[in-house]
């Protein structure tokens, strides 16, 4: 297993693993617009992507997305995205990833790495958990457009 920052030379193998990953969202298959969006990201420096290698094969990957704490005045990170391939599932990946993203917020004197996920979602839960995340017990507001 290697974790390692992905580039624009991984566009590729990254666009496949994020169809897969809008995918698990029930979301349609969308290859031409994966490879946009996650280009747009890469190109303009808007996200931090890892990205899980098991003999060379891309098998998972986390999105970072900056922020900000006012009240600190550092940065933090939104892990916006994990995914792990079916067949990389129960094998370290999703926590090696997680630990990648974990390390590269102390790497660069962030604040934390916050995430979120479904209340359903009983086995990621378990996950973030383990390693050390701690539920919120605040109430938020969120508007969708």
């Amino acid at each position: 297993m290697t974790i390692v920052q992905a580039t624009i030379n991984d566009l590729d193998a990254l666009t496949e693993l994020f169809d897969l990953y809008r995918q698990f969202y029930q979301q349609p298959s969308d290859l031409d617009g994966a490879r946009t969006f996650l280009n747009d990201r890469l190109s303009n420096e808007e996200s931090i992507v890892f990205l899980a290698l098991d003999n060379n094969e891309a098998i998972g990957f986390v999105q970072l997305y900056p922020s900000f704490s006012s009240v600190s005045m550092k940065r933090t990170w939104v892990l916006n995205d994990l995914y792990v391939k079916e067949s990389g599932r129960g094998k370290g990946f999703g926590e090696a990833l997680i630990r990648r993203a974990i390390t590269f917020a102390v790497e660069v004197g962030a604040k934390g790495v916050l995430l979120e996920t479904g209340k359903d979602n009983i086995t990621a839960q378990r996950l973030y958990e383990k390693i050390g995340f701690a539920k919120e017990t605040n109430y938020f507001y969120f508007f969708s457009v």
